[in-house]
C-alpha cells in the first residue's frame, strides 16, 4: 500500500513540475504578447498622428483648390469683360477710322490734295479764312488724337486680356497641382488608414491570444492546486493508513495477548480441576464442596475459545476496502452484515446476511464481557469486536471498511459470541 502511495506521490510531483513549467512558459508567452500589443499600440498611435496630420493637409489642399477655382472663375469673368471692352474699343477705332476715311474721301472727291487749300482760300474774309484754317487743324488734331487714343486703348485692353489669360493659366496650373496633391494625400491617407486597420486587427488578435494565455494560466494554476490538494489528500490517507495499520497491529497484539491469557487461564483451570479430582479420592466431603463451587462459577459466565482473535486478525486485513450496500465481497465491497458473514465463512461458520438476524446467533454476553471476535449489534448495524473498546466494521460508503476505537459510540442492542 505504501509503495503504491509512493508511486502516486511521485507521479503527482512529476505532473505538478510539468504543469509549473508549462505555466512558466505560458506566462513568458503572455508577457511577449503583451509587449507585442504595446508595440502595436505605439505604432498605431503614431500612425493615427500621421493620419491626423494628413487630414489637416488634405483639408488645406481642398480649401486651396476651392479658392483657386473661385479665382479662376473670377479671372474668366474678368477676361470676358475685357473681351467685351476690347470689342467696344476696336469698334470705336473702326468708327473713328471710318469717319476719317469719309472726310479724306470727301476732300479728294472735291479736288484732290488741294481741296483743303481751295476750301480755305475761297473765302475772301480773312477772319473766316483763319477760322476755317483753325477748324481744319482742330479737326485733324482730333482725328489724330482720337485714333491714337483708340489704338492705345486697344493695345491696353489686348495686353490686359493677355495678362488675364496668363494669370488664368497659372491659376489652372496651380489648381491642377493642388488636385494632384489632393489625390496623393488621399492615397497616402487610405494607405495609412488601411495600415491602421491592420494594426487594430493585429492588436485584436494579439489581445485574443493574450486572453487565451491568461485563461490557460488560470487552468494550469487550477490544475496545480488540484494536484497539491491530491498530494495533501494522499499524505492524509497515508497517515491515516499508517495509523490504522498501527492500530491493527496493536489490536492484533492485544488479541494475541488476550488469547495467551485465555490459554494460560484455561491451563490453570485444567490444573485446578486435576487437583480437585485428586482431593475427592481422598475425601468425598472436600471433593463435593469444591465441585459445587466450580460448577456454580462456570454457570455464571460464557466460555471463550480464543478463536475470536484469529477472526479479528483476518477481518482487519480488509480495512480500507469499499462499502457496498447488499455486498458480501471482502475486496470489492460489502455492507456491515455481509462483511461479518464473509469473515466468519472463512472459519466455516454460516451466518445470516442481516444485521437484525445476527442478534440471535451464537451466545449472548454482556458488553462488559465482550472478547475479540464477538459480534456487536446495533440498530441497523453490526461490527466485530477487536478488544480494548475497538471494532472493525463496514461503516458506510464514505469510510468503507474501517476500525473505530469506541464500540459504544452508539446504543448496543446485543453482543453475540460465536466461538465459546
Amino acid at each position: 500500500m505504501f509503495g503504491t502511495q509512493g508511486v502516486c506521490a511521485s507521479t503527482l510531483d512529476e505532473k505538478q513540475k510539468a504543469l509549473e513549467q508549462q505555466k512558466a512558459q505560458t506566462q513568458r508567452d503572455l508577457a511577449a504578447k503583451q509587449a507585442e500589443i504595446d508595440d502595436l499600440e505605439v505604432k498605431k498611435r503614431k500612425l493615427e498622428g500621421e493620419i491626423e496630420a494628413l487630414d489637416k493637409d488634405l483639408i488645406e489642399v481642398m480649401v486651396e483648390i476651392k479658392t483657386l477655382k473661385a479665382d479662376i472663375a473670377d479671372k474668366e469673368v474678368e477676361i470676358e469683360k475685357t473681351k467685351e471692352d476690347l470689342e467696344v474699343a476696336q469698334k470705336d477705332v473702326e468708327d473713328q477710322y471710318e469717319s476719317m476715311k469719309t472726310r479724306i474721301q470727301f476732300l479728294y472727291e472735291k479736288g484732290g490734295t488741294g481741296a483743303w487749300a481751295e476750301m480755305i482760300l475761297a473765302d475772301a474774309n480773312l477772319s473766316n479764312l483763319l477760322n476755317k484754317a483753325e477748324y481744319t487743324q482742330e479737326l485733324y488734331d482730333y482725328d489724330r488724337e482720337a485714333l491714337d487714343t483708340y489704338v492705345d486703348t486697344v493695345e491696353q485692353v489686348t495686353e490686359l486680356e493677355n495678362n488675364l489669360e496668363i494669370e488664368k493659366s497659372e491659376l489652372v496650373v496651380m489648381r491642377e497641382c493642388s488636385e494632384e496633391e489632393e489625390k496623393e494625400l488621399n492615397k497616402k491617407l487610405e494607405e495609412k488608414k488601411a495600415t491602421s486597420a491592420n494594426y487594430a486587427s493585429e492588436i485584436q488578435n494579439a489581445e485574443a491570444k493574450a486572453d487565451a494565455y491568461t485563461e490557460l494560466i488560470r487552468q494550469q494554476s487550477a490544475q496545480i492546486r488540484q494536484i497539491q490538494q491530491q498530494k495533501e489528500e494522499e499524505a492524509r490517507r497515508a497517515a491515516e493508513e499508517a495509523r490504522q495499520k498501527a492500530a491493527q497491529e496493536a489490536a492484533r497484539k492485544a488479541a494475541e495477548q488476550e488469547r495467551q491469557r485465555q490459554a494460560a487461564a484455561s491451563r490453570a483451570n485444567n490444573s485446578s480441576s486435576g487437583s480437585s479430582s485428586g482431593g475427592s479420592s481422598g475425601g468425598s466431603s472436600g471433593g463435593s464442596s469444591g465441585g459445587s463451587s466450580g460448577g456454580s462459577s462456570g454457570g455464571g459466565s460464557v466460555g471463550y475459545s480464543g478463536k475470536g482473535s484469529a477472526v479479528v486478525s483476518y477481518a482487519t486485513q480488509f480495512v480500507g476496502n469499499p462499502y457496498v450496500w447488499g455486498g458480501t465481497s471482502l475486496t470489492n465491497g460489502a455492507d456491515c452484515s455481509g462483511f461479518i458473514m464473509s469473515v466468519y465463512a472463512k472459519f466455516g461458520v454460516s451466518l445470516p446476511h442481516s444485521s437484525s438476524a445476527l442478534r440471535g446467533v451464537g451466545t449472548g454476553v454482556s458488553y462488559s464481557e465482550a472478547k475479540p471476535g464477538d459480534i456487536i449489534c446495533y440498530s441497523g448495524h453490526c461490527a466485530i469486536y477487536m478488544g480494548n473498546g475497538a471494532i472493525v466494521h463496514a461503516s458506510c460508503k464514505k469510510d468503507g471498511i474501517k476500525i473505530s476505537y469506541n464500540a459504544a459510540y452508539r446504543t448496543i442492542l446485543a453482543v453475540r459470541r460465536i466461538f465459546t
